[in-house]
């Protein structure tokens, strides 16, 4: 199977500090037919302006990757971690028994917008974690590169899932690179266009859903792509 999402399909929450769209049902948005894709439970991409941002609040047995496209993301959590998150840090946050953290964009800057992903871990209540990795010259290589992963690829940080990998790219115009061959794929246009066997031509926020479909090709339009893609089993 192979389901394309458009962007203006997804759910969408706006106030006076948040514009957030999202992949599959979120907060007050619910739709039962669209929970998930595999391990994959939220995928939301999230403009936040500059100083404002999300307060102190709690989290439990969720593996929560960040990818910030634009602008800086102020994180800190009752770990003691307090980090400044920035285009081409991954960030990873195991809540495990839990956790409470902040995501603020600073007070006079930029606004922020970011990619958070969260997928179920296949251990629970374990000890709350932190991790980041700079990963820009990975990608700046070309192709895809596992920046999140439950198996232990190098120059990524690792999650509590050992059925899951993210992979991103920063695709050149017209690269062309293989997705991963697993159960489950989801592939999110973050930035640029691109067209993908079976799918055809890709926006900005759209996404598209795989079963069982092997490993298609994905290629970069004429300005190039930003491109995040979950394998899970």
């Amino acid at each position: 199977m192979i389901e394309v999402r458009r962007a203006a399909e997804r759910f969408t929450t706006r106030t006076d500090w948040l514009d957030s769209r999202h992949c599959f049902s979120f907060g007050p948005h619910y739709d039962a037919a669209n929970t998930h894709h595999g391990l994959l439970l939220v995928s939301n991409d999230d403009v936040v302006r500059a100083g404002s941002g999300f307060r102190t609040h709690p989290h439990r047995d969720m593996e929560i990757v960040t990818w910030v496209l634009d602008g800086e993301l102020r994180h800190e959590d009752t770990l003691g971690n307090r980090d400044v998150i920035y285009p081409g840090l991954a960030q990873r946050m195991s809540a495990g028994t839990g956790i409470w953290h902040s995501e603020l964009c600073p007070r006079g800057g930029t606004d922020v917008r970011f990619v958070q992903m969260w997928v179920r871990p296949d251990t629970e209540r374990a000890d709350p974690s932190y991790e980041q990795l700079d990963v820009a010259a990975e990608l700046a290589r070309g192709g895809l590169h596992a920046i999140a992963s439950g198996r232990g690829h190098d120059a990524a940080i690792s999650i509590r899932q050992r059925d899951a990998v993210l992979w991103a790219g920063r695709l050149r115009a017209h690269e062309t690179v293989t997705g991963p061959d697993n159960r489950h794929v989801h592939l999110y246009v973050a930035r640029g266009t691109a067209a993908l066997d079976g799918a055809g031509d890709l926006g900005e926020g759209d996404s598209v859903r795989l079963v069982a479909a092997g490993a298609p090709r994905l290629t970069a339009g004429e300005d190039g792509a930003e491109v995040l893609l979950w394998e899970t089993a």
